[in-house]
């Protein structure tokens, strides 16, 4: 297999057919690109130049893999001149999802703000159930996730926090902890906690619904949800309880689920997710956007 500086140096000396002047053009040294055409002679077995004092010129056998070569060399510098324009540029497509009401009006603000900031650049959104989430980020169906943190994955990068908010815990609303003003997180050692799809991270997993409270009491498991309508279907059931963030009691309300607030459990926090492999000037940019957005507005 023959390496790029080897490749790069036979086709500049092929144009140039002067060592000087390809050495110039690829910021070496002369000797430098005598040394890589020797050896590359020596690995295919013949000349590729006729040298004399006065000229160099392409043997019948140089001619010919200049020839070969030069489509798949224009390629391979198409190919690396796009990337470098993806991972730098606001041109193109940027796929972003969201799980939740609030998350997709809030990423719909987020994408008004990037759009005014770079209009060469398109964003899709589409929603994803919570089973989703995670498969499309790493099989690069999306570019971006807004969702709850913490998310501790490797090769996903979280950008900062953009929302946080009370947690609550919707409950039946025929539970006896329906008609309370608060909750404890130590009352959750009471009753059966329903459970995220373990598509999600083990750390997100572990924040939304702990299998014991912060004083070691064990919380009851109990079913999984591929969806939060199936989720608050099933709460209101009464197959168990889910903590939520306090936007959902706007969002979602239902005569058969209560939201209640528990006083002593830490925020909920929101921001978005992206490939550590596809962390791109636009990625960042509309990280950015979505965090500008909600400091206007507090």
């Amino acid at each position: 297999m023959l390496e790029r500086h080897e490749l790069e140096a036979f086709l500049t000396l092929a144009e140039e057919l002067h060592f000087g002047r390809t050495a110039e053009r690829l910021h070496v040294s002369t000797a430098r690109i005598s040394q890589t055409i020797r050896k590359l002679e020596r690995r295919v077995g013949v000349p590729l130049f006729t040298r004399t004092s006065r000229r160099v010129e392409l043997s019948p056998v140089g001619r010919r893999l200049r020839d070969d070569l030069r489509p798949a060399w224009a390629a391979i510098n198409a190919a690396v001149a796009h990337a470098i324009e993806t991972g730098r540029g606001f041109t193109g497509t940027l796929q972003a999802c969201f799980t939740g009401a609030a998350a997709g009006q809030l990423l719909v603000g987020a994408t008004d703000v990037f759009r005014e900031r770079h209009p060469d650049c398109d964003v899709r959104i589409r929603e994803a159930q919570l089973a989703e989430l995670m498969p499309w980020l790493r099989d690069a169906e999306v570019d971006l996730a807004l969702a709850t943190f913490p998310v501790h994955e490797p090769g996903i990068d979280s950008g900062p926090v953009v929302v946080s908010e009370a947690r609550f815990l919707a409950v039946p609303a025929g539970h006896s902890f329906a008609g309370r003003d608060s909750l404890s997180v130590e009352d959750l050692a009471t009753v059966t906690m329903l459970q995220l799809p373990d598509t999600l991270p083990e750390s997100l997993r572990a924040d939304r619904t702990p299998a014991t409270t912060p004083a070691g009491h064990p919380i009851r498991t109990g079913r999984t949800a591929a969806t939060f309508q199936e989720m608050l279907t099933l709460v209101g059931a009464g197959h168990g309880v889910f903590p939520v963030g306090a936007n959902v009691r706007r969002y979602y309300a239902r005569p058969d689920v209560a939201y209640v607030h528990l006083h002593d459990a830490p925020p909920l926090e929101w921001g978005l997710l992206w490939r550590t492999d596809n962390a791109t000037a636009r990625v960042h940019a509309f990280s950015a956007a979505a965090h500008d957005l909600v400091s206007a507005h507090r």
